[in-house]
């Protein structure tokens, strides 16, 4: 249906879009993300004729869209931009039967098949009871809605979309999404579809297209394409990806932002002690700073671990519910032995994972490494042991270990330690 072929574009002689390469059948539904300027809604300007490529070719069922009149490239794609302002006082009937103008001849006036099928496009979006009011009159949610009306009663084969429900509430966007799904799916239109929504982009569209400055990043299949690898590369924020337990569909959720002056410095290298999630902030705190960061020992399938996997940190694990191990323990005294910092987090401590605490006194008195205590619950609410664990804090205080309660104390001590 569409081929865009080896397609370049500069404007006031910079580079908008290098080498984009990709087809559109009947029946896809393709979206293209990417952040600002990453040249997404100048790809579409190209694809339905309003700029050409200064270098290579788009080709509609085989032909060169250059070659196309206006009308003949009307009847074959449509195009709800991203903006539209309309100042002449049209009726919201006369702006959707817009939609059918390819059709008519000079001078030739709307059958009742054109009128039909405005009425049908304008019942579809929710905006035939608007059908007498002035489009200066009316709401710039319901002005997108009469757009699309307009570009679906154009019925082309091609439908473009750039972020057309960016003006509309939730339960409209959901609804004009799945009416262009219903017909990409029933009568097989091609879409295109644009969107700052990862996550709408990514229930919707069967195949995304990531551009990151001009040039196609990745491409494919959703899930090969929201990854947050690729997320973390084109946008420099960590995200969840994760499939929907009820729709089975893939969501991203954004964790936090990193430039890519922030992703390159190394403030200095923190081993974290932790487990049952009292090192995931923590963690996220200190990367979202710049610091090298490990942790251990916990357990498989532990927040701290998962954390640690998102991440990509260093970390020393156990099986689920298992004691830290020998083997364990000096896999964590190798990773502190590279840290110049050690934060022991606000973990309870039982038999099996007195080890943990054990690291950290050995840190601080055999290494002579700086160690802070994140005591956010006292150490009496925490041990599980007998007394045990509390007996060897008050050693690991002796030593010199630096009791803070609060998390923004703790950034600020490390800040200080680091500058």
């Amino acid at each position: 249906m569409l081929e865009v072929k080896e397609v370049s574009f500069s404007l006031n002689g910079k580079k908008i879009l290098q080498d984009i390469d990709f087809t559109l059948s009947s029946g896809d539904f393709l979206g293209i993300v990417g952040p600002n300027g990453a040249g997404k809604t100048t790809l579409l300007r190209l694809i339905s004729g309003v700029v050409y490529p200064e270098r290579g070719k788009i080709l509609i069922e085989g032909k060169n869209i250059e070659s196309l009149n206006y009308r003949r490239l009307a009847l074959k794609i449509a195009m709800v931009p991203q903006n539209t302002f309309i100042n002449f006082p049209f009726t919201v009937f006369d702006v959707v039967l817009m939609g059918r103008t390819p059709y008519l001849g000079r001078f030739e006036r709307e059958t009742e098949r054109d009128l039909s099928k405005v009425k049908e496009c304008m019942d579809l979006t929710g905006v035939w009871h608007l059908r007498e009011r002035r489009v200066t009159e009316i709401s710039g949610g319901e002005l997108q809605r009469v757009i699309i009306a307009q570009a679906l009663a154009q019925d082309t084969p091609v439908l473009l979309l750039d972020e057309p429900t960016s003006h509309l509430d939730i339960n409209h966007e959901l609804e004009i999404i799945s009416i262009i799904s219903r017909l990409n799916e029933e009568k097989g239109k091609a879409v295109i579809l644009v969107s700052h929504d990862l996550n709408l982009a990514a229930r919707y569209c069967r195949k995304l297209i990531l551009l990151k400055e001009g040039r196609i990043f990745a491409e494919g299949e959703v899930e090969k394409v929201l990854t947050p690898e690729n997320i973390r590369s084109v946008y420099h924020l960590n995200a969840l990806v994760r499939k929907h337990p009820v729709t089975g569909f893939i969501y991203t959720v954004p964790v936090s932002v990193q430039t890519e002056e922030e992703s390159r410095k190394k403030r200095g290298k923190v081993h974290l002690i932790g487990g049952g999630g009292s090192a995931s902030k923590i963690m996220k705190a200190l990367i979202d700073r710049g610091y090298e960061v490990s942790i251990g020992v916990v357990n498989i399938f532990d927040a701290d671990f998962e954390t640690a996997q998102f991440f990509k940190v260093p970390c020393v694990v156990e099986a689920p519910f298992s004691p830290i191990t020998s083997e364990s323990y000096r896999k964590n005294m190798d990773l502190i032995g590279k840290s110049q910092m050690v934060v022991l987090c606000n973990v309870p401590f039982g038999s099996g994972n007195l080890l943990n605490l054990k690291v950290a006194l050995w840190a601080v008195r055999e290494r002579g490494i700086k160690v802070i205590v994140h005591d956010g619950t006292p150490i009496d609410k925490r041990d599980y042991t007998g007394g045990e664990a509390r007996r060897m804090f008050s050693s690991l205080l002796r030593e010199g270990a630096v009791v803070v309660e609060k998390e923004d104390e703790l950034l600020f001590m490390i800040k200080e330690y680091f500058s």
